[in-house]
C-alpha cells in the first residue's frame, strides 16, 4: 500500500531529522511557518486554533495506516496488581485444596519475593456467579461490572515478564522495563495527533496512594516532548502554574506570551531545534487552558442522574470522578487518557483490601462503559481495565512483616478487561490451570496487548517507528502479534 500518508511523511521527516539536514533542507522555514500561524491569535482570546490550519503542528490530527477502529483510549491502570483470582478466575481446585502446600511440579523453580514457593494455597473468600447473557464469570465484589459485563471482553489469560511493581508498571505502559521509553499515549499521539485544540492530546488522572513506576509512565522518553503526558488534578487548579497570578489580567498575560514567543521565535531561527517550536506550542496551549481546564472541571451542567451513576460528589477527588472526567476528556478530543488508581497490592488481608479497592472503582469503571455507550462513544473509544501482574494463588502470611492471608505478585497469569473500540464484546478468553498458576490456553503477552491497542487505532505496530540512538524503536520493541480473538 502507499506510504505516502500525512503519518509516514511526518515519520520519515523524523527518521532522517539533523540540525544540518534542518538548515539545508528547511532553512527555519517550517518555525517561520509554525510561529507565524500562532500570530494569527493575537487578539484578546485569541482565535479557536480548530479554525486555523497550523502547518507543522506536531498534534494536528494525523491519518493512521489503515481505517482505525478506535479513534481515542481511556486505560484504567489498577497500579499494584489486582488479585485476578478472587475477581475474574474462580478456582474451585483452591477450595478443595484450601491450605494444603502447592504440589511442587506446579511452582518447579519459581522463586518469590515474599513467600516461599512450597507455601500452602489460598481460595477466594468471595462467591462467585454468571453474569448477562454472555454467562461471564465475576467475583461478589464487582456487581456494577456484572451490569456490562456483555459489553466487555474478559482477558484471563495475560502475562508479563516483569516481577516488581516499578518496571512491571512502566513494561505495561511503554513496552520497556527501563524508564525512558515513550509511553503508549505518547506513541497514539505521535501517530494520530490530537482532535483537541484547548486541551493536551494525552491526559493523566491518578488517585489512590502513587505509583511505582513515577513519571515515566506517561512520559514522551525520546520522542519530541510535544506528546508528553499531562498530568491533570482533579480538586482545585487542573494544571499547576497554568493559571495566571492574582493582579494578572487575560491582556497582560497575553503580552508576556507573545515577548517569550518573539524571543523563542528568534532562539529558533538561530539554532533550529525543533524543541523550541515545541516550547512555543505549550505556551499557547497553557494559554488556552486558562479557561479550557477549568470549563472541564464545572460539573454544574452534568443531570442529577449521571453523577449519581457514577456515584460522585462535585468537588470531591475519586476515582469515580476521574471516570466522569475522562468522559469529557472524550468529548473534547483528547486522544489518550490515563486512569491511574493505585492501592492493589495486597501482599496481607487480601480479601479486606479487595473490598476497599472495588468499593472505590466498580461503580466507576462500570458507569463509565454505560455512559459512553449511551452516548454514541464507546462505538470509537477503546476503555482497557487492568494492572501490571496478577496475584499467586498461595498465601502470603510473615509474622515479621506483620502480614497474613495476602497474596505474592505473580507475573505468569493475570486478567485484564476491554471494551468498545473494535472490541468483540460479551467474550472471555483464555484460561489457566486448576490452580490458577499457569496459562494453558491463549496466551497473551504484554506486547500482543499493545499491538492489538495499536492495530485498533489504525496502525501496524511494526511500522510504528522512531529512530534515536542509531536504531528504530517501536512499542512492541521486536514482540507482538495482534490478538485476533479481541477483535469485534
Amino acid at each position: 500500500m502507499s506510504r505516502n500518508t500525512p503519518f509516514d511523511r511526518l515519520a520519515a521527516w523524523n527518521l532522517h531529522r539533523t540540525r544540518r539536514h534542518f538548515f539545508r533542507e528547511c532553512g527555519v522555514g517550517v518555525g517561520k511557518m509554525a510561529l507565524a500561524s500562532l500570530l494569527m491569535q493575537q487578539s484578546q482570546g485569541g482565535a479557536r486554533a480548530s479554525e486555523i490550519a497550523i502547518p507543522g503542528d506536531p498534534m494536528a490530527p494525523r491519518a493512521p495506516h489503515y481505517a482505525p477502529k478506535a479513534k481515542r483510549v481511556i486505560f484504567m491502570f489498577m497500579a499494584g496488581a489486582p488479585s485476578q483470582l478472587d475477581l475474574f478466575d474462580n478456582k474451585l481446585e483452591l477450595t478443595r485444596h484450601d491450605g494444603k502446600p502447592i504440589p511442587a511440579e506446579v511452582v518447579k523453580d519459581q522463586r518469590y519475593a515474599f513467600i516461599r514457593p512450597d507455601a500452602s494455597l489460598m481460595s477466594s473468600r468471595y462467591k462467585f456467579g454468571r453474569y448477562g447473557e454472555s454467562g461471564a464469570e465475576l467475583s461478589e465484589m464487582l456487581p456494577n461490572l456484572a451490569k456490562v459485563v456483555d459489553d466487555i471482553a474478559l482477558v484471563k489469560s495475560m502475562h508479563t515478564d516483569q516481577f516488581n511493581h516499578a518496571p512491571a508498571q512502566i513494561f505495561m505502559e511503554t513496552g520497556s522495563p527501563f524508564p525512558g521509553r515513550p509511553a503508549i499515549g505518547s506513541w497514539a499521539v505521535y501517530g494520530l495527533g490530537s482532535e483537541s485544540t484547548d486541551l493536551p492530546g494525552f491526559v493523566v488522572l491518578s488517585s489512590g496512594a502513587g505509583l511505582s513506576g513515577g513519571a515515566a509512565l506517561w512520559s514522551s522518553g525520546f520522542l519530541p516532548t510535544s506528546f508528553q503526558g499531562v498530568p491533570f488534578r482533579s480538586k482545585g487548579d487542573p494544571i499547576l502554574d497554568v493559571a495566571s497570578p492574582s493582579g494578572v489580567d487575560r491582556r497582560f498575560d497575553r503580552d508576556s506570551l507573545d515577548l517569550i514567543r518573539d524571543l523563542n521565535r528568534d532562539h529558533l531561527g538561530a539554532v533550529g531545534d525543533p524543541e523550541i517550536a515545541t516550547r512555543v506550542a505549550a505556551y499557547e496551549m497553557a494559554f488556552r487552558m486558562q479557561a479550557s481546564a477549568p470549563e472541564l472541571m464545572d460539573l454544574s451542567g452534568e443531570d442529577p442522574e449521571t453523577l449519581a451513576l457514577y456515584g460522585v460528589t462535585p468537588g470531591k477527588p475519586s476515582f469515580a470522578m476521574n471516570c466522569l472526567l475522562a468522559r469529557r476528556l472524550v468529548e473534547r478530543g483528547v486522544r489518550f487518557i490515563n486512569l491511574f488508581h493505585e492501592g492493589w497490592d495486597h501482599h496481607s488481608d487480601v480479601a479486606g483490601g479487595l473490598k476497599g479497592q472495588c468499593g472505590a472503582t466498580d461503580r466507576g469503571s462500570a458507569a463509565l462503559v454505560m455512559d459512553l455507550k449511551r452516548r454514541g462513544l464507546l462505538e470509537d473509544t477503546l476503555v482497557v481495565w487492568g494492572g501490571e501482574f496478577g496475584r499467586t494463588p498461595m498465601v502470603e502470611s510473615n509474622a515479621a512483616l506483620g502480614r497474613s492471608m495476602g497474596r505474592d505478585h505473580h507475573p505468569q497469569a493475570f486478567t485484564m478487561w476491554l471494551a468498545g473500540g473494535g472490541i468483540k464484546p460479551g467474550q472471555t478468553i483464555g484460561r489457566t490451570d486448576d490452580l490458577g498458576f499457569h496459562i494453558v490456553e491463549d496466551p497473551i503477552h504484554v506486547h500482543d496487548l499493545q499491538a492489538t491497542i495499536l492495530h485498533l487505532l489504525g496502525f501496524d505496530h511494526t511500522r510504528l517507528t522512531f529512530r534515536s540512538q542509531g536504531r528504530d524503536f517501536r512499542l512492541t520493541d521486536v514482540h507482538g502479534e495482534v490478538v485476533k480473538k479481541l477483535l469485534a
